[in-house]
């Protein structure tokens, strides 16, 4: 809020141009942030998928009987995690590029 006081007050002694400017650089920036912020969606989806597959393998040496059923439960798990990752990325994308 400080930010934007300050930024208000420093427009009034400046000329539209420069006005224009310095709002534009603000917008970049915190497109920026936003889209930096949006990336932490990547990771969590990263650790979504290691655990998927240590579940795997922890599944497999308890019930090696089980192997296919617990690989096809696996690769779902995989998929859906994957699919929040690629949402994530998506959000990155609009940040940077559409708006």
């Amino acid at each position: 809020m400080r930010l934007l006081f300050n930024l208000i007050k420093a427009a009034l002694s400046r000329s539209k141009t420069q006005v224009i400017i310095l709002m534009t650089m603000l917008l970049q920036a915190a497109k920026f942030v936003g889209a930096g912020l949006s990336t932490m969606g990547l990771a969590g989806a990263g650790v979504g998928i290691g655990m998927v597959f240590a579940s795997l393998v922890l599944g497999i040496s308890r019930n090696p009987s089980m192997k296919d059923e617990m690989f096809r439960m696996a690769i779902l798990g995989f998929a859906l995690t994957e699919a929040i990752a690629l949402f994530a990325l998506m959000i990155v994308f609009l940040i940077l590029f559409a708006v």
